[in-house]
């Protein structure tokens, strides 16, 4: 399995990140997580979007969510597409979707198969030869963590959250904990419930045993090494996750 970080700035777009992205590939299956502003063309550099099996929503604050309206475009008129594209999601996606692009929810069924998340959250589901598991997050909207498995190998995605003992659960034993830190940890006045600061995501990491800990989802005008050097107080093996970087899992 491999990943691919096509876009990591939280919040919004950075001046050398796209906002939230991630290339998932393995045995000629592609999913995507999340698709945030500047995304779409930003992943060109790796996948058209035609070959994309999958895209999966964490939840619908824009900058995890609106550059899927680019999809629509490609579909339609690079005259490449093979039909609707399974999209997951948190219930309302398509009016979300459809709001953003000035279109019905309805007339979008030609580019999406939508399936919300809040229907298998107890199930998982399979897409080619990928697990997915998720459990939802503590964030003002609704917000899922993915886990995505191949084989004995797995990465698990934090999507954004404030403290949550369900992102430990389900990132128990995973190889990669791809997890946000968009909370700086000495600004004290942020809104609880929103995001976690860089210690908290390694005391998660550390929890949940994982083998390796990604911060992502850091906005522009948040000092990431600082972040970075919060991270590893609790977690030692922690890195910051850097946009057009390939992991090998």
């Amino acid at each position: 399995m491999r990943l691919t970080v096509v876009g990591c700035s939280g919040s919004m777009p950075g001046p050398n990140s796209a906002a939230s992205c991630y290339l998932i590939e393995h045995d000629g299956v592609r999913i995507v997580l999340d698709l945030g502003p500047g995304a779409a063309g930003a992943l060109l550099r790796y996948a058209t979007l035609e070959t994309i099996d999958a895209i999966l929503l964490s939840h619908l604050h824009a900058d995890h969510c609106l550059d899927a309206c680019s999809v629509v475009v490609w579909h339609r008129y690079a005259a490449r597409s093979h039909g609707p594209v399974a999209l997951y999601g948190p219930v309302g996606t398509m009016q979300r979707l459809g709001a953003a692009y000035e279109q019905p929810a309805a007339d979008l069924g030609d580019v999406f198969d939508f399936h919300p998340m809040s229907s298998i959250t107890s199930t998982g589901v399979e897409i080619g030869g990928l697990r997915i598991s998720f459990a939802r997050m503590n964030h003002p909207v609704e917000t899922y963590a993915i886990r995505v498995e191949a084989g004995t190998t797995s990465l698990t995605y934090s999507a954004d959250t404030g403290i949550c003992p369900e992102l430990i659960r389900l990132a128990k034993g995973t190889d990669v904990l791809l997890c946000e830190a968009a909370q700086p940890d000495d600004e004290p006045g942020y809104p609880p419930d929103l995001h976690l600061t860089g210690g908290q995501a390694g005391a998660h990491a550390a929890a949940a045993g994982v083998g390796r800990l990604l911060l992502t989802h850091i906005p522009p005008w948040v000092n990431a090494d600082a972040q970075l050097a919060a991270a590893r107080t609790a977690f030692a093996a922690a890195e910051l996750a850097t946009a057009g970087m390939t992991y090998t899992l």
